[in-house]
């Protein structure tokens, strides 16, 4: 059965998701509306590619797969109709070439959102999608229509479908404020609490040295385990309150599960990923003469600046005493952290509407002809290109199950 001009969607949140829902309804030949709070879309997209935009990632599928964590079986099928090659030769076919970086992360060869953007705004609108800016969804109205605040006061739409793609609880201040969760659970619909994804984190305290010398210090060149997993290399950063950076965020699901369990996390980190123990040990085991243990540390290990300190911070002081001791707290300095920095800090929050509330369509069971998409289900995944990739898969697939369910 075609679909007839007639029909007509709604669809709440111009971010990725959203707008990639739009494209697929608009090109079937839909009415497609979208609405979005912000006085312009894609304002946390454009702000993800501050310093270079990072689309997706160019691993193998299994291993790309596996960083949406228990969630993978869930995210499997959409990323399997639209993962990162799709997601690339669709760049391409808005006139931008991409590359891959030595990590394997994949950028358009000019670094920038904007470009993107703007090329894919100007196809969604020479397909007849109209966006409207300024206009925040309410809620829903007495018989059902969508309630809407516009710059002209409040409306109600009405149309045959509707996508929610209002994003997670994170950069409140660019549309993503989590306030559609009561929304929807007024509506019966189950939703997980919105929690920080991608985030740093708090210590009890650091000590006044730490704070004051040391607060912005990268910590470079090191490795970062979680209890029985094997450490990851990368870098972070130390701040006034914590730690954060791209090697903690790569951790934060299962840290922020620890606190969550336990009152705190304890991860270990080794100072020297390059150097074995054994190595280390004979090192710190030569005479030092009258060297003070800073300059012992800096000549025989080339520890100094920020990871000195950390390990003067941490390592108890008698192991400054006991060679074996501080070459073990050197390959494993324990380090407790106890919260969460605020959401709104957060790149991204797991939490939200969990696939058990969808059907295969990503159709609320709850409200028939209401489909969710993006950051606002309940999956988290690492920095890297996970998440953009996710959110356009999403929003993909929503826009198809939208057609599937309109012609039925």
């Amino acid at each position: 059965m075609p679909h007839t001009p007639a029909q007509h969607v709604t669809i709440i949140g111009g971010g990725p998701a959203g707008l990639m829902a739009a494209e697929i309804l608009s090109q079937a030949g839909l009415r497609v509306d979208v609405y979005d709070g912000m006085p312009s879309v894609g304002r946390k997209f454009l702000l993800a590619g501050v310093g270079g935009m990072n689309i997706t990632h160019s691993e193998a599928y299994p291993a790309f797969l596996s960083r949406y964590a228990e969630r993978a079986p869930q995210m499997a099928p959409l990323l399997r109709a639209f993962g990162a090659q799709a997601l690339c030769e669709w760049i391409h076919g808005l006139g931008i070439d991409t590359f891959v970086g030595t990590s394997g992360r994949v950028f358009p060869t000019d670094m920038k959102a904007a470009p993107l953007l703007r090329a894919w705004l100007k196809r969604l609108r020479d397909h007849g999608v109209v966006i409207h800016t300024r206009h925040r969804w309410l809620g829903w109205s007495a018989d059902g229509g969508l309630l809407i605040h516009s710059p002209d006061g409040e409306k109600t739409i009405h149309s045959d479908a509707v996508l929610l793609a209002l994003g997670g609880g994170s950069w409140s201040r660019l549309g993503s404020d989590g306030t559609w969760l009561k929304r929807l659970e007024a509506k019966g619909v189950p939703c997980a609490p919105l929690q920080p994804s991608n985030c740093g984190f708090e210590v009890s305290a650091w000590s006044e040295l730490m704070v004051s010398k040391f607060a912005g210090a990268p910590l470079k060149n090191v490795a970062i385990g979680l209890g029985d997993e094997k450490p990851r290399l990368g870098e972070c950063v130390i701040t006034a309150s914590g730690i954060e950076g791209s090697l903690i965020y790569a951790l934060s699901a299962p840290i922020r599960e620890a606190i969550n369990r336990n009152g705190a996390a304890t991860v270990h980190i080794d100072l020297l990923p390059s150097k074995p123990l054994d190595k280390v040990l004979a090192a710190l085991a030569k005479s030092r003469g009258s060297r003070s243990m800073s300059k012992h540390l800096h000549s025989q290990l080339g520890l100094d600046g920020v990871k000195a300190a950390l390990l003067r911070e941490l390592a108890p002081a008698e192991h400054f005493n006991d060679p074996a001791q501080l070459a073990v707290a050197i390959k494993a300095l324990p380090l407790s952290l106890v919260k969460t920095r605020p959401m709104d800090e957060a790149i991204s929050t797991a939490g939200g509407v969990p696939f058990e509330a969808l059907d295969e369509r990503l159709m609320l069971k709850q409200l028939p002809g209401v489909f969710c998409a993006g950051e606002m289900l309940d999956w988290e995944a690492p920095t890297g290109g996970y998440l953009l990739t996710g959110c356009f898969a999403s929003g993909r697939a929503a826009g198809r199950g939208m057609l599937e369910w309109l012609k039925r």
